[in-house]
């Protein structure tokens, strides 16, 4: 399974009321392992930046200014995450600046059945407790002190390592060795089991027939001698 682990920065916090996107970030996973493979792109939002968007990351308008606008990105960036499934921190609000973007351009919005919200992930599994993805980091153990500021793609590498260990973690060593080329893992064969040998009996021969004295005093079916060997059913 495909994945795009995804971030946005914007202008501010309402796309309806016109803000815009700056920067994206996306980070590639196949089958829960990040691949290597990312895109990062900053965009020219074509408005003002707000002061407290600008606080949360520290994108100015200067240094937007000779980027690219975000039809000059759309084609390259809907290539990346074709046909997989995003996963975002809070998706409502991420998508709703792509989708706005997309309409903008009249492509259609993106599929919401392909879209995972790990922060409803986090208050699903850790109810009543924070779940920012710096309350996240901290409770996973995830070194994220080189978030001094929202960066769209060191949050989105961020987020890949919360959201595998929002789904159980990393796996363990299942024994697999190293892939031939071209022809997927090799199991390795596990160590044969001892034979199992049943334990020596511990009776004295004096308990021996203590018990069987024991046993002639019952009248009747004993079902016990059913399961006993042959030689001492006999006895």
């Amino acid at each position: 399974m495909r994945e795009i682990v995804l971030d946005t920065e914007t202008t501010g916090r309402d796309a309806d009321l016109g803000d815009r996107i700056v920067e994206i970030g996306c980070v590639e996973l196949l089958n829960h392992i990040p691949t290597g493979r990312s895109f990062h792109c900053y965009v020219n939002p074509e408005r003002e930046m707000s002061e407290g968007a600008f606080r949360v990351h520290g994108l100015s308008d200067q240094f937007l200014a000779d980027k690219p606008v975000f039809a000059a990105i759309c084609e390259e960036f809907l290539a990346f995450i074709e046909g997989a499934r995003l996963v975002i921190h809070n998706a409502p609000f991420d998508m709703g600046f792509i989708d706005m973007e997309l309409e903008r351009l009249g492509r259609p919005r993106w599929p919401a059945d392909q879209v995972l919200d790990t922060l409803m992930m986090a208050r699903r599994k850790h109810p009543g407790a924070p779940a920012s993805l710096d309350a996240l980091c901290s409770r996973y153990g995830i070194d994220n002190s080189k978030r001094t500021k929202h960066g769209a793609l060191l949050d989105a590498e961020i987020l890949a390592e919360v959201y595998i260990e929002l789904i159980g973690g990393k796996q363990v060593d299942l024994g697999f060795s190293a892939p031939s080329a071209g022809r997927g893992p090799a199991l390795v064969a596990a160590a044969p089991r001892a034979e199992r040998r049943p334990a020596a009996s511990r009776l004295t021969d004096a308990e021996r027939a203590a018990h069987a004295a024991f046993l002639a005093g019952f009248k009747g079916e004993t079902v016990w001698r059913d399961y006993l060997p042959a030689a001492e059913a006999a006895e």
